[in-house]
């Protein structure tokens, strides 16, 4: 069971230097404290939110202040940047982490920076599929040509060639039904969430992974790890009520977030979009509580952690230590010390 956290928010009110330096204070705590890895964003244009707009860079300081826990994106948006140089700038982090660099890969559903960098979102899943092939050839370190709609590669050589053999595990992020089965039929380990889709339409997606997965021939049954905001504290009280405004708060930027897609025909079925937007609208922190986060005392998050492994087959979970962004750092600081304490050595 791996487990890690991701990390992206800006606490609000910090500068940046601060963050930086609490992503690092994040990172080698739970280095410390026996975490399996530490995950990263990728957010442009946003500075309210994020500071974390080059995390291949960061992660390549990571890797140098740790010498354990695994460095891992979450991550990098394909179809942003050239393959060839993104293939590069991973071989190089996995050089400089000693084989420790985890890669998870995806388009994003952000797709006002898809605007600002002057690429169409709705290539963006063929951009997508176009860059994960020149990649995969790139790391072969062997010249190689490819033509493709977009992007065209001649008489090449790429160096250097990752540590890691064939490249550092791939991981890809899904939200929509659609992707799902694509994630399965490429054979490629898998990252959810639950900002989109809840726990009930999770079960139904995974279902399709895997199936899609089976009828490719892979061997096994897929892999899947959660990303799921938690917090922990003492009492039942205080792990309900500290972080009630922040996870809120969270919900509702996402609510935002879902808006803009209505008016747009590149983003998917606006029918769905404005679906989610409903069902995020009508959410109560009953319903929050209950679909969407894990939050309690030690002995709570055993029975919730576990059994949502248990029940939806996980092989790891992503942590989210403040995913609004109003958390004091002491608290997030907290949570992972029960978490790692008190609640990974019963479901480990």
């Amino acid at each position: 069971m791996h487990v890690g956290i991701f990390v992206e928010e800006r606490r609000r009110g910090t500068s940046e230097a601060t963050a930086f330096a609490e992503a690092l204070e994040l990172a080698e705590a739970s280095e410390a404290w026996g975490l399996d890895g530490v995950w990263l964003g990728e957010i442009h244009f946003n500075p309210w939110r994020s500071v974390q707009s080059a995390p291949m860079n960061l992660a390549a300081f990571m890797a140098a202040r740790t010498t354990r826990v695994r460095i891992g994106m979450a991550v990098i948006v394909l179809p942003l940047a050239h393959p060839l140089r993104i293939a590069e700038e991973v071989a190089t982090v996995d050089h400089l982490s000693q084989g420790r660099f985890d890669l998870g890969i995806g388009r994003s559903g952000g797709a006002r920076t898809y605007d600002r960098l002057g690429v169409a979102y709705g290539e963006s899943q063929a951009r997508f599929e176009e860059s994960l092939a020149i990649m995969r050839e790139a790391w072969k370190g062997e010249r190689f040509d490819y033509e493709g709609k977009f992007f065209t590669v001649r008489d090449t050589v790429v160096s250097p060639t990752p540590v890691q053999k064939p490249h550092p595990p791939l991981r890809m992020a899904a939200n929509s039904r659609e992707t799902f089965p694509w994630v399965g039929r490429a054979g490629l380990r898998l990252f959810v969430g639950l900002r989109d889709v809840d726990l009930p339409e999770l079960r139904v997606n995974l279902e399709a992974y895997r199936e899609a997965w089976r009828e490719a021939g892979h061997p096994g049954d897929g892999d899947v790890c959660l990303r799921i905001p938690v917090y922990a504290a003492p009492t039942e009280k205080e792990a309900l009520e500290e972080p009630r405004e922040n996870i809120t708060y969270f919900f509702e930027r996402h609510q935002e977030l879902t808006r803009t897609r209505l008016g747009r025909n590149d983003t998917g079925p606006l029918d769905r979009h404005a679906a989610r937007l409903e069902k995020l609208k009508a959410m109560d922190y009953d319903e929050i509580l209950e679909k969407r986060v894990a939050f309690g005392t030690a002995a709570r998050l055993k029975e919730r952690l576990g059994g949502l492994a248990s029940e939806l087959g996980l092989d790891g979970f992503i942590v989210e230590l403040n995913p609004g962004g109003l958390l004091p750092m002491d608290r997030m600081l907290r949570t992972l010390r029960i978490l790692t304490h008190e609640v990974l050595p019963a479901i480990r």
